[in-house]
């Protein structure tokens, strides 16, 4: 597996991957984090790379303490399909 690293200077969650850089964007506030768009290149799309990617993004969330708001449909349905994340959702306002 690839470490995600945040990389808060960018706003983003960042992973290398062969020589390519994924990640998702974010926004964060106080307790939360407002994650807005991932970014696989074409070249490594299609492998499980965004699924990894999430999975590493979600961890490192819940390491920080962090509640979620997927506003990325990726990510979105990335949660609905794995319960164990379900608890990072932040309460809708």
């Amino acid at each position: 597996m690839n470490a995600v690293v945040d990389n808060s200077a960018a706003q983003r969650y960042e992973m290398d991957v062969d020589g390519k850089r994924t990640f998702i964007t974010y926004r964060r506030s106080p307790g939360v984090v407002t994650l807005l768009h991932a970014e696989v290149p074409p070249e490594i799309s299609g492998h499980g790379i965004g699924s990894e990617l999430a999975r590493g993004v979600l961890e490192l969330a819940r390491t920080q303490g962090l509640k979620v708001v997927p506003r990325c449909s990726f990510i979105a349905n990335y949660i609905q399909a794995h319960p164990e994340f379900q608890d990072l959702l932040a309460a809708a306002r």
